[in-house]
């Protein structure tokens, strides 16, 4: 039972299911028996139209790095209102935004902005194609890049139809995508270096692009070895391929993003949410000569790439003061949060005898429900399906509780948090977890 009463949300849902499918327009925050509608957000808090203040401890699926309250980024915010909110020309705000993320990342020379992460990814797609003059993308099985056909492929496989480990099969994940679009993916298992070469080197002439997160969080939210990662590097280069990050999530976690902590340079990254300082953005970015496929100075580009809101100055404004707020001390902070998160959490596990653990590093978290062995998508998956709804009734506990995390089991920290967070967020885990065995 909440412990908050929602009578407005209740009276909003009833409206809502009226104008669209089950009253939602995001499955992300669907929730039963109905919405809860924010209206606010404050630090690290989101208030809902009913009052109830909670613990956001999810921040828009990772994308508010600076929680609700950064008044730099309000402050670039209102400014940039007062001067205009889009122009069809371009903005000062590009190229200053586009220098920082130069200056962060080495493997990228040049940038190009789009909408979101889903966007970012397709363009890296549609750059490999171009550049190399090949159809066939690779991707990690269980991966999340977006909600575009190709990238989406085997990110819901299940034992029944993702065949053998040595040769996964594409499997669609939106009804009615076209078997021509599954022909194009190839499927590599996560972490797996010796399969993982093989598959692409038997593929190696026809394949534009290798597209890895290094921390796929519906995979697991296991992090990438660095052997895989290595081997990746090596035989794209060896069969002509680009090696293509998404760093739309795994940018939070340092300075120069996950390739920084890894020590890899890709030809393409896609990055999105955090750099956005909460607005809607994307980008594809990499070296120059890869990049020059959009380069329209000497006739038709090989790609076009157009996008009312692209680049728009708000996103642009806010993503520089977001950017110029992450400091090594704020990376240095977020490492601290993430670090007493799993201390603290792992010696209640061990209090409450439950069998449970944690994944991710540095601002990002990821609980499961098991003690099981998790170095990829499958050994995810072959870990339960039991322990998967154990862990959303655990976000629903959690959140009659004063907690917002994800469904999954995501936990992620922002700016604004303190270790007195921390520890509300754990003494709501210990309220929520003994509730478990109700559910």
């Amino acid at each position: 039972m909440s412990t908050f009463g929602t009578p407005k949300s209740v009276a909003l849902y009833e409206r809502a299911k009226h104008v669209m499918p089950a009253g939602n327009t995001r499955h992300t925050v669907f929730r039963t028996p109905h919405q809860i509608y924010a209206e606010r957000g404050e630090g690290c808090r989101i208030i809902d139209i009913d009052g109830n203040s909670r613990i956001d401890a999810v921040g828009n699926f990772t994308s508010l790095l600076h929680g609700y309250g950064s008044e730099a980024i309000k402050a670039a915010a209102r400014e940039q209102l007062e001067k205009g909110f889009s122009f069809g020309m371009a903005t000062p705000g590009e190229v200053r935004l586009s220098e920082i993320l130069v200056e962060r990342l080495p493997s990228v020379e040049h940038v190009r902005y789009c909408n979101s992460g889903t966007e970012a990814v397709m363009n890296a797609v549609k750059v490999a194609r171009a550049f190399t003059g090949r159809a066939k993308i690779a991707k990690c099985e269980g991966a999340y890049h977006g909600a575009y056909d190709v990238v989406e492929t085997s990110q819901e496989a299940r034992p029944e139809s993702w065949g053998d480990v040595d040769a996964p099969n594409p499997v669609p994940t939106a009804a009615g995508t076209p078997q021509g679009v599954l022909d194009d993916v190839v499927i590599i298992p996560f972490n797996n270096v010796e399969l993982g070469e093989k598959i692409l080197g038997a593929k190696g002439n026809d394949l534009a692009g290798v597209l890895i997160d290094v921390m796929p969080n519906r995979a697991g939210l296991v992090p990438a070895t660095p052997e895989f990662l290595e081997m990746l590097r090596r035989v794209t280069k060896e069969i002509g391929a680009l090696l293509i990050f998404d760093e739309v999530i795994t940018f939070r976690l340092g300075y120069s993003g996950a390739q920084g902590r890894y020590g890899i340079n890709p030809d393409v990254t896609a990055l999105g949410k955090i750099i956005g300082g909460g607005f809607p953005i994307g980008a594809v970015a990499g070296r120059k000569d890869v990049m020059a496929v959009y380069d329209p100075s000497n006739g038709a580009p090989k790609v076009q790439h157009g996008g009312t809101f692209s680049a728009n100055p708000m996103s642009m404004m806010a993503g520089i003061a977001a950017m110029e707020a992450l400091t090594s001390e704020a990376f240095a902070h977020l490492e601290a949060l993430g670090d007493r998160f799993e201390t603290k959490i792992t010696a209640l596990f061990e209090e409450l005898v439950t069998e449970a653990q944690v994944t991710g590093m540095a601002s990002l978290r990821r609980i499961h429900l098991n003690k099981a062995e998790l170095s990829d998508f499958r050994s995810t998956v072959l870990a339960g399906a039991d322990g998967a709804k154990k862990v959303a009734a655990l976000a629903r506990l959690l959140f009659d509780e004063g907690v917002i995390i994800a469904a999954n089991g995501l936990v992620c920290f922002s700016t604004p948090m303190t270790f007195g967070d921390i520890d509300e967020i754990i003494a709501a885990f210990a309220r929520a977890l003994p509730k478990l065995s109700e559910v």
